[in-house]
């Protein structure tokens, strides 16, 4: 009896590999050219941010002359750290979001799913064109604060950076969530893209802790991940630096709901081949 080797595991050629970069970055730029051609689709890039540190700096320079000393001082380094890592989690989650909702929107859902793009590529290459409208937010928010209310962010160093990569991981799971309900119900649930962030903002603890939250809301809040990256951004501001347990805590249980989002959003996919939904954008 002859018995035959397994066969050898295949490897992904250079050429699919460069094939795969191609799409990725046609993707990025078929998102690119939607901007360029409507510039008013850079609002939530560019006035939102605006809007948002001329309003929380305002409250914190407030603040800070009503109450004078360390606490005024704390106070408004909140409400300015606050604006700028929570428009990482917007930026990230509406970066996604919205680049989904663009082909349900323009009706390309059909000519995309006829192609070679496999979903992997289509996420990454709308990430990869909202790393960069994030790049842009913050550093509108970085200069308006610093030109504004001489609140420099860059003095803290890199000691909010392993945070803001929690937000930015965190905004991406919630675009997956609201995803998967566009999949299965329709335009119906596309306000969920805004909706989300605006009932985890309060409960994330954003600018304030989570005891200052209703009693009832305090243990809703301390689940979700946000809150305690949050917490950890308030201690390095005032000079405890990173509570490494808590961010890992933090990192941990976002990189499980990114299992279960991913989960999610393909099985919905499966759904909505199934029964024929692409009709609905078609």
């Amino acid at each position: 009896m002859i018995v035959s080797a397994a066969p050898p595991r295949l490897q992904p050629s250079p050429r699919r590999r460069a094939s795969s970069w191609l799409r990725i970055r046609a993707i990025a730029r078929r998102h690119w050219y939607v901007v360029r051609r409507s510039p008013h689709r850079l609002f939530d890039v560019t006035v939102w941010p605006i809007v948002d540190v001329l309003l929380y700096g305002s409250l914190g320079t407030f603040f800070a002359q009503a109450e004078g000393g360390t606490l005024g001082r704390s106070a408004f380094g909140y409400l300015m750290a606050g604006v700028l890592l929570w428009h990482v989690v917007y930026s990230g989650q509406i970066s996604l979001a919205t680049g989904f909702l663009e082909e349900a929107w323009s009706r390309n859902m059909l000519n995309l799913m006829v192609t070679p793009l496999r979903e992997w590529e289509y996420v990454a290459g709308v990430v990869l064109l909202g790393l960069a409208k994030l790049a842009a937010g913050l550093l509108i928010v970085a200069l308006m604060a610093l030109g504004l209310f001489a609140f420099d962010i860059t003095d803290l160093g890199w000691t909010l950076a392993p945070v803001a990569a929690v937000l930015l991981l965190t905004g991406w799971v919630i675009a997956l969530f609201v995803i998967g309900l566009v999949l299965r119900f329709g335009a119906g649930a596309e306000a969920m893209a805004w909706g989300v962030l605006f009932v985890m903002l309060p409960l994330s603890g954003v600018f304030y802790p989570v005891d200052a939250l209703p009693g009832a809301l305090q243990p809703i809040a301390r689940l979700l991940p946000t809150t305690h990256a949050f917490a950890a951004s308030r201690s390095v501001l005032d000079g405890g630096g990173v509570p490494w347990g808590r961010l890992g805590s933090a990192a941990l249980s976002t990189v499980g709901l990114a299992a279960v989002g991913l989960v999610w959003v393909v099985a919905m996919l499966r759904v909505f081949r199934k029964r024929g939904y692409v009709t609905r954008y078609s």
